[in-house]
């Protein structure tokens, strides 16, 4: 293989989980030129991977912007411009690690001889020259990236998640450390994903940032993205300053850094999360409506989980819980999570 392209387009956690691909891919074939096709907002994922050699930007949204706006003849230049791009790199391997049709369209506009899905479906598994189930112990992390390298002869001997960041994020923390006295010690709270059904109880994270001051001795630092601002604020007014909210306030790969440089980690099923036992972090994972991992691979990790007969429901709660702006959906799996069990697990990662 002289050329290979990677194509997941989002989300963090799956990017995060489809990282040792790379790696794998590199030590097969360590003279082949590796890419990556992605969306904007995750490059900052992929730029500083050492075995990487280039992250190819797909602007899906500025796209089906152009769609909704009828700009349809802007649109078409702006795919045909991609395709020539990918295919002036002469890919002999693209591998559609999402298998959707928006994924799978892209690797076939891409132009490679042979073409490998990952749980093709909506149709893009008739763009493949080749079909992988998404096998392995659906217990484990990322075991269908695993799989699939097992599937393709890659070695799988240190198969490890990882994130990267460089020196300017480094400085950052730093600065964050001395600027806030967090030099101590801190936890990293991770309270918000994009799908509200996978929310703990609001009015926790607060009672739980006082038990980490308490009871760990650590000050806690919530993180976040720019559209959680508001929840952040509410839940950091309940707390009297006690935490440092840098929702909002940081770029993708300085949460990184700032969750490497963690004592604690503890987050709802979201990207940020999952970064924390990429890098190490010990960490502790509340799962509900999502099919949890439970074998986190590495000791100071782990995921608190409480199976219902309802379990998983994914996007389709039953529980009665709402979904409104007014009230953010409590589901009964997750209410089922109290702050004692989230001390008492944080105690054991930390020892471990």
């Amino acid at each position: 293989m002289k050329s290979i392209l990677l194509v997941r387009l989002s989300a963090i956690g799956d990017i995060v989980f489809a990282s040792p691909l790379v790696s794998a891919l590199r030590r097969k074939w360590p003279d082949a030129h590796i890419a990556w096709l992605v969306q904007p907002e995750c490059t900052a994922l992929l730029d500083q991977h050492p075995d990487l050699d280039e992250v190819i930007v797909c602007p899906l949204r500025h796209w089906q912007r152009l769609w909704r706006e009828r700009r349809f003849r802007e649109l078409r230049r702006c795919i045909l411009t991609l395709r020539d791009n990918l295919r002036a790199r002469d890919f002999d391997l693209a591998i559609d690690l999402q298998g959707l049709l928006k994924s799978g369209a892209l690797t076939r506009l891409s132009g490679a001889r042979e073409r490998i899905g990952l749980g093709s479906r909506e149709g893009s598994q008739w763009l493949m020259t080749r079909r992988l189930p998404r096998g392995g112990d659906s217990n484990r992390i990322g075991s269908e990236y695993r799989f699939l390298a097992e599937s393709l002869d890659l070695p799988i001997d240190g198969f490890q998640m990882v994130v990267h960041y460089g020196a300017p994020e480094a400085a950052f923390v730093e600065d964050i450390i001395r600027r806030e006295a967090l030099g101590n010690g801190y936890a990293v709270l991770c309270p918000f994903t994009t799908r509200p059904q996978k929310h703990w109880v609001e009015a926790r994270w607060p009672r739980l940032a006082h038990s980490i001051r308490d009871e760990l001795g650590l000050i806690p630092v919530l993180l976040g993205g720019p559209g959680d601002r508001e929840a952040a604020a509410r839940i950091a007014d309940e707390t009297a300053d006690l935490l440092v909210d840098l929702a909002g306030k940081t770029s993708l790969t300085e949460a990184a850094a700032l969750i490497d440089r963690a004592a604690l980690l503890v987050a709802v099923d979201t990207g940020l999360g999952h970064m924390g036992i990429a890098l190490d972090t010990p960490s502790l994972l509340l799962f509900g409506s999502t099919c949890p991992y439970l074998d986190t691979t590495r000791p100071n990790a782990r995921v608190l989980y409480h199976k219902l007969p309802c379990s998983p429901c994914k996007r389709r709660p039953t529980c009665g819980a709402k979904s409104t702006p007014e009230q953010r959906p409590w589901l009964d799996c997750m209410q089922r999570i109290q702050v004692g069990e989230v001390i008492q697990a944080a105690k054991q990662v930390l020892k471990a």
